[in-house]
């Protein structure tokens, strides 16, 4: 393949990336979105490997890696489960992190191991900004997201890390890595300007690691979106590395729809990107609210099943809340046979998606989406909130941040100031829980001290069937 069809090759998987993205916007044409982004891969695929760039024994270790790589994720892909797919993005992100790390030391000794060198003058100074930039934001991106995987995982405590003086850290560690770059350009491949590539390195994976520590549990839905546009630009870096124009408008497609998308949520957080990336959002754990002469109040009655499913009988608007709980115990195909089991008897059941409901950005209407559940009764936050005042019946399942009165109505509280889910504003207010302990941002619910609310304890699962027997 010569290098104008390859070229044009790499335009019209551009053009399906773009579309992808688009599709990806909107529930309906999810799906498509989906088949043109892979279309696109694949032309982008073949684009490259019958490119000119490619040629005798280069053929062979791509097949070899290509073989592996397809194998890997084939693995993956049948393996992981719906529950599991914030880990998932998050320690794929880390994979296009440390690629740019790596392509950015193999361009960069490339060059020095040239005789007389093929670069010179501000060419090649160029160039090794690029280099150096890329390793950076790919080494943010690798040791972030690894910790992000951790978090998300359980093996690494949701609550913040808040260091004393984390602020001057970052900042000393990042005018640290300014130093170093200008050792690093134009050192003319010295001993001085290798020791700055991997000094920069070594304190980048630093940096990632302490960036995200610091971020606090509520707030991992924000660090997700924010990994995956590091991803983008580092991958846009790798592509003005390796000169590859659809790396560079792929890479930047995805930096750019993933500061977006972060910025959207923060947005509907009432919260700042930077006082994200600053952390200690949760750090501060609640206990029970003080009655009024002074001793704790005692939580909501407790409700079973059979008395659940009367109340979604006797109800005639029905809303459900999905929370990460029901992502743990799968119950969203449970759920959507309540739901129209229900609807055949005329009550008018809706779900409320709070923008940061789940571990990853639209976590939620991907469970709903395999489960079936008719889109045009899945709403957002905005949408609903009004219409709670005149709903008989929430079901809220397994989630707890995002429907804490506490971010509305106390200003000392961790989360103030959040957006949340107001369904308190309802006639009957039915929470599902394993336990009583706080959720996922370490705060504690005033919610479930309220006299409209029941507390229907236990596997979020086996309460979905009891109720979906008793309503059949």
């Amino acid at each position: 393949m010569n290098e104008g069809l390859q070229t044009i090759c790499y335009i019209v998987a551009s053009v399906l990336f773009i579309l992808a993205l688009g599709g990806l916007s909107n529930q309906e044409t999810a799906r498509r979105g989906n088949l043109y982004g892979m279309i696109g891969m694949g032309l982008a695929l073949a684009a490259t490997i019958l490119g000119p760039e490619v040629h005798g024994a280069g053929y062979a270790w791509l097949i070899i890696a290509m073989v592996i790589g397809s194998a890997i994720g084939l693995f993956l892909a049948k393996r992981v489960q719906m529950t599991e797919m914030p880990e998932l993005v998050a320690i794929l992100h880390s994979f296009v992190g440390m690629a740019a790390v790596l392509v950015g030391y193999a361009g960069y000794f490339g060059i020095a191991g040239d005789s007389g060198h093929t670069m010179e003058g501000a060419a090649k100074t160029i160039y090794e900004i690029e280099i150096y930039i890329g390793v950076l934001i790919g080494a943010v991106t690798f040791t972030g997201s690894v910790v992000a995987f951790g978090k998300l995982k359980g093996i690494i405590t949701s609550k913040p890390l808040t260091l004393t003086g984390r602020h001057w850290m970052n900042l000393g560690l990042g005018v640290a890595c300014i130093i170093l770059g200008g050792v690093f350009v134009g050192g003319e491949h010295s001993s001085g300007a290798v020791t700055a590539l991997i000094v920069m390195t070594l304190i980048a994976f630093i940096f990632g690691v302490h960036m995200v520590m610091a971020i606090g549990g509520a707030d991992m839905p924000v660090v997700v979106s924010m990994l995956n546009s590091y991803s983008g630009w580092a991958a846009a870096a790798t592509g003005f590395m390796l000169n590859n124009d659809l790396l560079i408008v792929t890479g930047a497609l995805v930096g750019s729809s993933g500061a977006i998308l972060s910025y959207i949520m923060c947005r509907a957080m009432n919260r700042k990107f930077i006082s994200v990336i600053a952390g200690g959002f949760g750090s501060e754990g609640g206990v029970a609210a003080p009655a009024a002469d002074g001793e704790q109040q005692e939580y909501a009655p407790e409700t079973s099943a059979d008395e659940t499913a009367e109340m979604l009988l006797n109800a005639k608007e029905v809303v459900i809340v999905p929370g990460y709980g029901m992502a743990v115990a799968q119950a969203q195909h449970t759920i959507n046979d309540i739901t129209r089991k229900l609807r055949a008897k005329d009550i008018n059941v809706r779900f409320a998606i709070h923008p940061v409901a789940g571990r990853m950005p639209g976590h939620m209407n991907v469970l709903l989406a395999e489960a079936k559940v008719p889109y045009d009764v899945v709403l957002e936050m905005d949408e609903i909130n009004d219409d709670l005042p005149q709903v008989d019946v929430v079901l809220v399942i397994g989630a707890n941040d995002i429907v804490n009165p506490s971010a509305l109505d106390d200003p000392n509280s961790p989360i103030a100031g959040m957006p949340v889910l107001e369904v308190w504003n309802s006639g009957t207010v039915v929470v599902m829980k394993r336990g009583r302990g706080v959720g996922y941002a370490g705060v504690d619910n005033p919610l479930f001290f309220r006299d409209n609310t029941r507390m229907l304890y236990g596997d979020a699962k086996a309460s979905v069937d009891a109720i979906l027997a008793d309503i059949s």
